[in-house]
């Protein structure tokens, strides 16, 4: 009798073993791209040459980088202002945009550049510059600049620091 009691409690510690073991499998079938929409203009370059760094498109793969926002590509763009006084706002929400970066990137004598942004509402107040700034920096700090601004419009549309 105990020897019958001992195989079935040794039977059912085996099978309670191999169902630890088990393999769990989740199949992701579909997704939501909830990701916003945005427009990221390549920023104008007031220089001598090509621009030393892509800003525009440091920009965006920032914004798209962080899934909040999935940046128009550049081939739909139906314009390419350089300011927020050249954004046509109906050609941008037609699209489905409600907001709009756009920039300057301009040599100095000195050897420096001159980074600038502008951050334009084409959907709720049309026209209104949600956000902008500019920065001085050397050639190494290009980048970090376009990162910067990245940061400063991805906090101004969703309130979170980037």
């Amino acid at each position: 009798m105990k020897q019958a009691l001992r195989v079935t409690l040794g039977f059912f510690i085996l099978l309670w073993a191999a169902m630890l073991h088990a393999e769990v499998r989740i199949e992701i079938t579909q997704g939501v791209n909830t990701a916003r929409p945005i427009g990221v203009v390549p920023f104008k370059w007031a220089g001598a040459g090509a621009a030393p760094e892509d800003i525009g498109g440091i920009v965006a793969a920032d914004l798209r980088n962080s899934g909040k926002f999935n940046p128009l590509d550049r081939s739909r763009l139906p314009q390419q202002p350089a300011s927020a006084q050249e954004v046509q706002p109906a050609a941008w929400s037609a699209l489905g945009i409600d907001a709009v970066v756009v920039g300057q990137v301009a040599s100095n004598p000195d050897g420096s550049y001159q980074v600038s942004y502008q951050l334009v509402d084409t959907g709720g107040a049309p026209g209104t510059v949600l956000a902008q700034n500019s920065y001085k920096v050397t050639k190494q700090w290009l980048r970090y600049a376009a990162h910067t601004a990245s940061d400063e419009t991805f906090l101004k549309l969703t309130g979170i620091k980037g």
